[in-house]
């Protein structure tokens, strides 16, 4: 007498009846009932915390591999995620990757006892800077060629329009003196001083902002990519030489107010 195979006999008959039993309750079940289940779910999967399932340490590689702004975004994520975001072994790496390629590095952000997150916010600020400070001027070396609106005679011992050697070079002092280098044809060993004018109106706002020279028209100021600085009139123009290898870093010691935050690393 041949019998009706059963749907679940592959499974096991205890099984097959559990089965079709849930299957059956499952459809009888309201389906607002069955959403609410699966959402329940849902919020459980992403209530988990990401450090929590990696450790610190796997947080740590896999920020390293994001871009500065979206690391300082994570600070804000909660107190632990504050404690990895900021640590000095991920923020290292990034202070070198800032620092690769520029002409200074602000000595503020070498200062001893400084944490990496805060060298690298002191870092950008500063390289944002375009007020140039006594400390600037003193710890570069500068190179000094005359403009085309220069006179003629000038120019024409000048190695810059000739093509006949290195650029000629000045030097600031802190006693406000300036110099140059032994045997400069244009220099002539007369005596020369410096002064660093600023006007600030309200709120800290730079009015005017200029160097000068003697009594050499001013000199205003600009800062380039690599953060190095360029000072120039209608007649002349400094421009400082990369220093990055100096060691302590140049510039200012005085850091600005630090305030971490994703704007201080730019969009």
């Amino acid at each position: 007498m041949e019998t009706e195979e059963k749907p679940w006999s592959v499974m096991g008959e205890e099984g097959g009846e559990r089965r079709l039993k849930k299957r059956k309750r499952n459809e009888e079940n309201d389906p607002e009932d069955q959403k609410q289940e699966q959402g329940n779910e849902e919020e459980e999967v992403v209530a988990r915390d990401p450090l929590d399932v990696f450790g610190r340490d796997i947080m740590v590689m896999i920020l390293s591999n994001l871009d500065a702004r979206s690391v300082a975004l994570s600070l804000l994520v909660s107190r632990a995620w504050h404690g990895v975001a900021s640590s000095d072994r991920l923020w290292s790496s990034k202070c070198e990757e800032l620092w690769h390629g520029k002409a200074h590095i602000p000595r503020a952000s070498q200062a001893r006892g400084l944490s990496k997150l805060a060298a690298y916010s002191i870092s950008v600020m500063d390289g944002k800077r375009t007020r140039i400070m006594k400390d600037d001027l003193c710890d570069h070396v500068w190179e000094f060629h005359f403009n085309k609106a220069a006179p003629e005679y000038w120019r024409n011992l000048d190695p810059y329009w000739k093509g006949t050697g290195p650029l000629m070079r000045r030097y600031f002092h802190p006693d406000g003196s300036q110099t140059a280098d032994p045997g400069d044809k244009v220099w002539g060993g007369h005596e020369c001083c410096y002064s660093v004018v600023t006007s600030v109106v309200g709120e800290g706002k730079i009015r005017v902002h200029y160097v000068r020279i003697n009594r050499w028209p001013r000199m205003f100021v600009s800062r380039n990519q690599d953060w190095s600085w360029e000072m120039s009139n209608c007649l002349y123009c400094y421009t400082s030489v990369p220093d990055a290898d100096k060691k302590g870093g140049t510039g200012p010691l005085r850091s600005p107010c630090v305030n971490i935050s994703p704007q201080t690393f730019g969009r």
